[in-house]
């Protein structure tokens, strides 16, 4: 039986989008210190500690606070364990560039979902009784693990090298961000857990406030407190945040921590990177509901339909805008005006091809569809 069809362009329900209210979000840290253990040498004969103290022994490697030219640099504490001997100094070393091969504005040698193998990277080091030398450092670490190992090498004399192994570990904390979207600012709580060690934690309030020129892709976070395990204050300071022209969903930008009640101290493990990336879109319009306007609807473009027959089945394509509902409906006599909905689906491909089952069985049968 020939089938006569009239296809009608998509009716569009004219609902508009209501204000996105609270949501969730994906949130990350991630520190520029590393974290070291002590290092031994093979021999036994020397351990050697490093941090961001004079006393060296809190184990970070920070960001060149020495103005070294390097990225980063450490107090040393070197302890001779025949003569018993304890020798203080200062090092600068290169951290390996290892790119950023994910593309959220965050280097990979940092995100413990990246890992590096046999990476070299040059330093310089001066050591009380020894004096200046030149340091080399190869680098190991599993992609997916916080912990790696560390191989340093020093020249306590010119003909004696030692080198030192050191277990270091990377500082990422996880967790989800929960915000209410305003129209100047917005308004989020964090919940975040350090990877590989759950038990240690950040969470607390947050506030961001939209650059009025560009407040799509600019937000400042402002200076708050968060709490960790033990239940201390940990404060950090105002830093902008942007949204990743290669990322569109994710946000990211300096985390400062500090010390307000002697913000002229040094902080420890006080520079970190935040990355948010927030994957809610409520009107579809390319921009994240974190920095959309709230309640700022578009509605989907008016769908268009094509029929085809092949031998088995009768096939509609429907074309229209991806991630809305969509509805095929049909009748059979147009002064009727009894639509009946056949099939609803949320279009995940332009075009995508809808099988008619049933197969209609009049003579005349009219289609159209409706996108909200």
């Amino acid at each position: 039986m020939k089938l006569l069809s009239c296809l009608f362009a998509g009716i569009l329900l004219a609902c508009p989008l209501v204000c996105q209210g609270s949501q969730t979000a994906k949130a990350s840290i991630f520190c520029y210190s590393i974290r070291f253990q002590r290092g031994i040498d093979p021999n036994g004969n020397y351990f050697l500690d490093l941090g961001s103290t004079t006393a060296g022994t809190d184990g970070e490697l920070a960001l060149d606070f020495f103005s070294s030219g390097y990225t980063h640099s450490a107090y040393l504490s070197l302890t001779d364990e025949l003569f018993g001997d304890m020798v203080p100094g200062q090092m600068a070393i290169d951290v390996p560039d290892a790119g950023d091969a994910n593309k959220d504005g965050v280097p990979d040698f940092f995100q413990i979902s990246q890992g590096v193998t046999n990476v070299a990277s040059s330093g310089a080091d001066h050591l009380a009784s020894y004096g200046d030398g030149a340091v080399t450092a190869t680098w190991n670490r599993n992609a997916g693990s916080k912990d790696g190992s560390c191989r340093l090498s020093i020249k306590l004399l010119p003909s004696q090298p030692v080198v030192f192994t050191f277990p270091f570990e990377i500082l990422e904390y996880k967790g989800p961000i929960n915000y209410t979207a305003g129209t100047n600012k917005v308004s989020a709580t964090l919940n975040l857990a350090q990877t590989g060690n759950p038990s240690s934690f950040m969470k607390g309030p947050a506030e961001f406030v939209k650059t009025p020129a560009d407040r799509f892709n600019e937000l400042t976070l402002q200076a708050g407190i968060w709490t960790n395990e033990s239940q201390q204050a940990v404060g950090y300071v105002q830093h902008l945040l942007s949204r990743v022209e290669t990322w569109p969903t994710n946000y990211y930008g300096y985390l400062e921590l500090d010390d307000d009640s002697n913000a002229s101290t040094f902080y420890p493990y006080g520079i970190w990177m935040l990355s948010i990336d927030d994957l809610n879109d409520s009107n579809h319009n390319g921009i994240p509901d974190f920095s959309d306007d709230p309640g700022s609807s578009r509605l989907p473009r008016h769908p268009r339909l094509e029929l085809f027959q092949t031998s088995t089945n009768l096939l509609l394509t429907l074309h229209g805008d991806v991630g809305y509902t969509h509805e095929v409906q049909q009748l059979t006599a147009l002064e009727s005006g009894s639509w009946q909905t056949t099939t609803s689906f949320v279009l995940t491909n332009d075009p995508q091809v809808v099988v008619l089952l049933p197969p209609p069985v009049a003579r005349t049968t009219f289609w159209r569809a409706r996108a909200r």
